[in-house]
């Protein structure tokens, strides 16, 4: 990075999603701000309260309540819709709900501004809008979702990845296309006749892939570094819960982490009980972040700790594994802290990083809705094993720090505003 700071400019952060989407985008207008730039934010409403609490506010609010479209069956369930129409017309609404009022509130947003910062959902949302601003887009990628050949488990014969690949494209567009095209109508611009994902990367979006090449050996190779890695962003936030939390790890054995984020499950008071047996069958201690579960007065055993939300950075290094539902950040967080993962995977890009850790070797992996007593104990033994151990330790040293990840960032959208 130069030693001249770049002239002051304003970008617009807009993401949906959860608090997983949210925070690394997050954690990249924090560095714009302190470096002097202007940023504007928009959140789901759900997580309006988040951002005006870390300072970052105040945030409009951008689309529905994210936590209301996890906790439809749309997004756990969906592989039990059978019929076909039904699938696409549910998928649809779920996929556009808000659509037209999240254009609103971005293009107000994006007037006098020099760049718009996205996620990796509704990025057509933002494409649109910038594109009727004439201004820059950038996007955070979570997963490597844009044609490669390292994400896939088996490899495949380039024409026919590409065709398999430029297919789901189309067919998560033509899901989208009547809002998108409404959207267009609205903003001024021509109806698209194109897939979404192909106007994007031709007009040359700035594509930075939140991750680190450890999981994706070779990938920024493969795409000639034109998206670039620069591994998971994080803000590394206290909770309240903190300190008393490490005293009671400090009082005993390190525990196993448990904790699932914002994913929705079926009956937490059993999920709690399950862990609680299998821990105790394995003379282990156990954390439990109980984070959207609703838990009255649930009771537990000693060698339990029920938590709210914890600072990762601080907890996972003094945990013997940690388990959890994979998403990008939990992942990262877990593989920089050295110790063992096991990831019981919910939906949508969590299957990816699933494979990932195990493809690495720092832990373990399967189905949140397939375990049982029997299979979380085989899991755990698997990943509490002295070669798994040492494999995630050797993972850490590799891993970006969350700072690092901020700079990088920073420096591209400085020079992505300034075009």
């Amino acid at each position: 990075m130069s030693d001249i700071p770049a002239p002051a400019k304003t970008v617009v952060v807009a993401v949906h999603g959860t608090r997983g989407d949210v925070e690394p985008c997050a954690a990249a207008a924090r560095e714009l701000l302190r470096r002097g730039h202007r940023v504007r934010l928009a959140v789901p409403p759900n997580l309006v309260g988040f951002v005006d609490g870390i300072g970052l506010g105040p945030a409009a609010s951008y689309g529905v309540d994210s936590q209301q479209q996890l906790d439809s069956d749309v997004f756990t369930d969906w592989w039990k819709l059978q019929n076909p129409v039904t699938l696409l017309r549910r998928s649809r609404d779920y996929a556009t709900e808000g659509w037209a009022e999240m254009s609103a509130t971005l293009a107000a947003l994006a007037d006098g501004a020099d760049l718009i910062l996205t996620g990796t959902t509704y990025q057509e949302v933002a494409a649109n809008v910038a594109e009727a601003a004439r201004i820059p887009l950038a996007a955070l990628h979570y997963f490597p979702c844009r044609e490669n050949t390292r994400v896939l488990p088996v490899r495949l014969p380039r024409p026919l990845l590409h065709a398999g690949w430029s297919t789901a494209e189309w067919a998560h567009w033509k899901v989208l296309s009547q809002a998108e095209n409404a959207q267009r109508d609205a903003l001024g611009l021509p109806r698209a006749r194109v897939r979404a994902i192909r106007r994007i990367v031709e007009g040359g979006a700035l594509e930075i892939q939140a991750y680190d090449d450890v999981f994706f050996p070779g990938l920024a190779e493969e795409w000639h570094g034109t998206r670039p890695l620069v591994g998971s962003l994080s803000l590394e936030l206290p909770t309240p819960g903190d300190d008393d939390l490490l005293a009671w790890m400090a009082a005993g054995t390190p525990p196993i982490y448990f904790g699932f984020g914002s994913m929705p499950v079926d009956d937490p008071a059993a999920a709690i009980a399950m862990i609680a047996r299998v821990c105790a069958d394995l003379g282990e201690r156990a954390v439990v972040s109980t984070g959207v579960w609703d838990l009255p007065d649930t009771a537990v055993d000693d060698h339990v700790r029920l938590v709210g939300a914890v600072n990762h950075s601080r907890v996972f290094p003094g945990c013997r594994a940690v388990v959890h539902h994979g998403g990008a950040g939990t992942v990262a967080a877990g593989v920089r802290s050295g110790v063992p993962t096991v990831v019981l995977w919910v939906s949508a890009d969590q299957p990816v990083w699933a494979g990932r850790v195990s493809r690495l070797g720092v832990g373990v992996a399967q189905r949140f809705s397939s375990t049982n007593e029997r299979s979380l104990t085989t899991a755990l033994r698997a990943a509490l094993t002295p070669a798994c151990r040492e494999r995630a330790r050797a993972a850490a040293a590799r891993m970006t720090s969350p700072a690092q990840a901020a700079t990088r960032v920073a420096d591209l959208l400085e020079a992505a505003a300034a075009r």
